[in-house]
């Protein structure tokens, strides 16, 4: 029984006590929002888009008048049977 009655917390032991709870549930709600935030974090993708395709550049063209129709039909048709355009 000496073990229960001969050991009192002074000042110093309070103050240590109360730090390290205060630093426990900071760590705890530190990672809580660390595993939110890494859960709800959009996919990154591993490849980068190389942009607009040769006709959607052609669209665009003739959207803004640098082309009349009858070239935007002759280069699209020209695009349409060379194939799939494919990057190297």
């Amino acid at each position: 029984m000496m073990f229960w009655y001969d050991h009192d917390v002074s000042g110093w032991g309070w103050f240590a006590m109360s730090a390290s709870m205060i630093l426990f549930w900071a760590l705890i709600i530190t990672a809580a929002v660390l595993l939110f935030r890494a859960l709800n974090r959009a996919p990154e993708h591993t490849h980068m888009h190389g942009g607009p395709s040769p006709e959607q550049l052609l669209a665009e063209r003739f959207a803004r008048g640098d082309i009349d129709e009858e070239e935007y039909q002759r280069r699209l048709a020209a695009l349409r049977s060379s194939g799939p355009f494919t990057k190297h």
